[in-house]
């Protein structure tokens, strides 16, 4: 082997092309059905899953063997909705003016790496400053170890919405202010170029706040935020370009404004009606709950003074229960629901609180697993890829101690990880 080439293998072993293996299941939960084999073996051939057999069976000589005999096997978990250019803290509402685009790529490629090893092979990171785009880039050329990424770029929203990012700031710090070239849109023209510009810049869907939000410095966190004729343009802008979109919506007007104008998602969903709940039932929209980030915030509102400036902990106070309660409620109408924690509200590689979360309001075991693995491949459309164990797809697994089905907070305990084929953790 060239000498150069065996260092670049050595300092960088993302490029080691993935190997064969055979994982011995104590458990498998394929996600393919409800049942839970036993005494299962993974036979991976590259990155992909070329069978599974019934029983222990022995590797040929020089394939590895992975012991997994007394943990429970899964596909690799997916997070509908993080951020990870960014991590709440105090610092939070300046470093806007002190980090720089670089300083926010180390950064996110450390916040990538905690969640891969938190089981997630998959996310969807929901806006930034268009770092995001730069790391799923490096990750898929092996520059860095992370999730499988597809990101939005920058968020759309109106001025002075929740994605103005120069809300609270000096008028004369922005001069000229933002624009559609950075997703700030008014009008059904300027949504027009703000959905291409994200697209030309690599963007695999669109978000759009379609209402207030919790911890932008705007007062209100419910009101609407686009009129339906924009949310309309974006929405078809978006599809001629092949791309769905998802809806950052607390209040139900918005959100509802966002479901008639045909998003994919409704990403948190908050203060959801009874008559939302059943338009989305209707036309198949998505809603991502985000219940560990309503928790975070109400939780750090009501007993960290000083965590957040005054205009945001009133807006954050009772946002968890809230949030919860209208899972539960969406849950029970037949909504679809993929799996999303909002990570970044919360410390990266916490995403896995999100299970007990959802329990809490009533969703029985199955359809919470089946949300982080199968709803969440569908979602993003990558089911002919990933989401369950079957011949085939991506050797996206994990493995948990002790069985979910019997205790869900085992899921917060991965202690192996493998991302198409290469072994991450354990």
């Amino acid at each position: 082997m060239n000498r150069l080439f065996s260092s670049l293998l050595f300092l960088f072993p993302a490029f080691l092309p993935a190997q064969t293996a055979y994982l011995h299941c104590g458990r498998l939960l394929a996600m393919t059905d409800e049942q839970v084999r036993t005494q299962m073996t993974i036979i991976v051939e590259g990155d992909k899953i070329g069978r599974i057999e019934k029983g222990y069976l022995n590797p040929p000589p020089g394939v590895a063997l992975i012991d997994l005999r007394d943990k429970t096997v899964l596909p690799g978990l997916i997070d509908c909705h993080v951020h990870f250019e960014w991590e709440q803290s105090r610092n939070s509402y300046t470093e806007r003016f002190t980090l720089n685009d670089a300083d926010l790529a180390f950064r996110a490629a450390v916040f990538a790496r905690r969640t891969l090893d938190a089981g997630f092979t998959t996310v969807r990171d929901l806006g930034g400053r268009g770092v995001n785009i730069a790391l799923r880039n490096a990750i898929n050329q092996g520059w860095a170890v992370g999730p499988r990424i597809l990101t939005s770029g920058q968020t759309l929203s109106i001025t002075g919405g929740h994605g103005d990012f120069t809300t609270g700031a000096r008028w004369d710090l922005f001069d000229p202010p933002p624009g559609a070239e950075t997703g700030i849109a008014d009008g059904p023209d300027a949504c027009r170029t703000a959905v291409r510009t994200q697209i030309k810049r690599g963007a695999d869907l669109i978000k759009v706040t379609a209402t207030g939000g919790v911890l932008s410095l705007a007062r209100d966190g419910r009101l609407p935020h686009y009129a339906g004729d924009e949310l309309q343009t974006i929405v078809r802008t978006a599809a001629d370009l092949g791309v769905p979109v998802a809806a950052h919506a607390h209040g139900d007007e918005g959100m509802r404004r966002a479901v008639d104008a045909g998003v994919t998602s409704i990403e948190h969903g908050t203060f959801m009606s009874d008559h939302t709940m059943l338009m989305m039932q209707q036309r198949g929209t998505w809603l991502v709950p985000t219940l560990t980030a309503g928790w975070a915030v109400t939780d750090s509102a009501q007993y960290a003074p000083g965590f957040f400036p005054e205009v945001v902990r009133v807006k954050a106070l009772g946002i968890g229960p809230q949030i919860s309660e209208t899972l539960g409620k969406a849950y029970q109408k037949g909504v679809k629901i993929a799996f999303g924690t909002d990570a970044g509200v919360f410390p990266h590689g916490k995403n896995n609180l999100e299970f007990n979360y959802m329990a809490q309001t009533g969703m029985k075991t199955w359809d919470i697993l089946r949300a982080a693995t199968v709803n969440a491949a569908e979602l993003l459309r990558l089911s002919e890829q990933t989401g369950v164990l079957q011949t085939g797809k991506l050797a996206d697994i994990v493995a948990v101690e002790g069985n979910p089905l019997d205790d869900i907070r085992v899921m917060e305990r991965v202690v192996f990880v493998m991302k198409g084929g290469k072994r991450i953790k354990g």
